[in-house]
């Protein structure tokens, strides 16, 4: 019976080729493997001498960059100057002219440090990069746009201050990922830009002068024409009050125990000279009421029966 021989595999002679050659190659003794190391860091520190002179170029060509950004924001910052009078304004202005002039010169730079890398490639790569960037830094990237709004739109700059929801102070700095307010009672609050572009704001300063209303009861016998004139000059007789804007008073409402009268007047827009004019202005009110015998009547609850009480004297009460 004759049996024919199979050829042997293709893939497993080039398998078995390869390991044998490998095995020729590879060391067999530390002295060889020394030197297998050694020409490995020989060869890494040849290609590094090889490609020195571009990473010297691209040395000169990052200080260049840093040079021309400089330049470039003070003569912007110049020209801001001569546009606006807004000082956040002429600070962004400056800012973003400085990111266009570094983006260009790190796209340079790339490509002198990397030859073989093309302008589309490079724009192709920094794309992606921005991709990437805005996907997990969603929040930053998001701050940091609101800050540029902010200070390109919004009329408020440092030492305004202004009132946020529940953030009230002054304006410290404004950059383009959040603000610093401090607060009347000295606590410094740093505040997220998108929390101030989303959420309205009232800015408090944004006039030398604000208008502010105090309400003050008196009883139900006082004449309301005697009172209204009455407290009338005694506010005109503040000196926290300004002279430029009316002074307005009117009855108000029937409250439980008298008639509520308010008052309303203007005054500096700051929160110091606010809490100052009212209580001068409250102050000149209870002094003048007082004089013209006028009773400014505490809240009193008066009882009401539909039938006489009668009074019964106890047998242990004494005569």
């Amino acid at each position: 019976m004759l049996v024919q021989a199979q050829p042997p595999d293709s893939d497993k002679t080039d398998q078995l080729a390869d390991a044998l050659e490998l095995a020729e190659v590879a060391p067999s003794s530390f002295p060889e493997i020394l030197d297998a190391v050694t020409a490995s860091i020989l060869n890494i520190w040849t290609g590094f001498l090889g490609h020195t002179p571009f990473m010297i170029a691209s040395l000169l060509m990052l200080l260049l960059t840093w040079v021309l950004a400089t330049l470039v924001g003070r003569f912007t910052f110049r020209f801001a100057r001569k546009t606006t009078q807004r000082l956040s304004f002429q600070h962004l202005i400056k800012r973003l002219a400085k990111i266009a002039v570094w983006v260009v010169g790190l796209l340079f730079t790339a490509m002198v440090l990397f030859p073989g890398l093309t302008p589309a490639k490079a724009l192709g790569g920094l794309g992606l990069l921005s991709v990437a960037i805005g996907l997990a830094f969603k929040d930053i990237f998001e701050n940091f746009f609101a800050g540029i709004l902010i200070l390109w739109r919004f009329p408020f700059e440092a030492g305004d201050v202004i009132k946020c929801e529940n953030v009230c102070g002054r304006v410290e700095q404004v950059d383009v990922r959040n603000a610093a307010i401090r607060r009347a009672t000295g606590e410094l609050v740093i505040v997220p830009n998108l929390f101030l572009f989303k959420n309205p704001v009232e800015i408090l300063t944004n006039r030398n002068k604000r208008r502010f209303t105090v309400i003050v009861g008196v009883g139900y016998g006082v004449d309301l024409a005697e009172a209204v004139k009455t407290i009338e000059q005694a506010v005109q007789s503040c000196k926290s009050v300004r002279d430029d804007e009316p002074i307005q008073i009117f009855p108000h409402a029937f409250g439980d125990s008298s008639m509520e009268i308010e008052i309303t007047w203007w005054s500096g827009s700051t929160p110091l000279e606010e809490r100052k004019s009212q209580g001068e202005v409250v102050a000149a009110v209870k002094r003048a009421l007082d004089e013209a015998g006028m009773e400014i009547p505490f809240p009193q609850c008066t009882l009401a029966f539909s039938q006489p009480l009668v009074l019964e004297r106890g047998k242990n009460s004494s005569s």
